[in-house]
């Protein structure tokens, strides 16, 4: 596919997956043996819809009002890289009990598109900051007493 095309793939993603929920897109879109790396860290993978799925409902599940903006996607043959913003509320069980605490993070993704498909993507997002932003994650004190000295 051309990339202007694998752009409108991606944005479809962001749209109907994450700000939608919807599951289907994600069996249509994700090859069955697509390998995601970095969603629960640097090093982290999953693999195809199977394990895509739970990671979605996970987050979905904790941050119902997820908002996705794609700030800006450039592609290259079968490449596309996507630099995106969410906001969302903390008011769904996971990550620790529903705190009500709005979080705004930003992340980029890269993706590999073969026939339509997502066969390889690459991950990285604010997830500490997340954590921070809902009470789940508080820095030790010797961190943030070295950053005011």
């Amino acid at each position: 596919m051309p990339a202007k095309e694998n752009i409108a793939l991606m944005r479809r993603w962001f749209q109907e997956v994450w700000n939608e929920g919807k599951i289907q897109t994600v069996h249509e879109l994700c090859h069955a043996e697509g390998l995601a790396t970095g969603h629960f860290g640097a090093q982290s993978q999953i693999c195809g819809p199977k394990e895509f799925i739970p990671f979605v409902e996970r987050i979905r599940r904790a941050f119902p009002d997820i908002k996705t903006t794609i700030e800006d996607a450039f592609g290259a043959r079968d490449k596309v890289v996507v630099r995106w913003s969410a906001s969302m509320t903390h008011t769904g069980e996971g990550f620790g009990p529903p705190t009500g605490k709005p979080v705004q993070l930003t992340g980029m993704t890269i993706v590999r598109i073969v026939k339509g498909q997502l066969v390889q993507g690459w991950d990285n997002w604010d997830q500490l900051g997340m954590l921070q932003q809902i009470g789940a994650y508080k820095p030790p004190e010797d961190v943030i007493l070295a950053k005011s000295a």
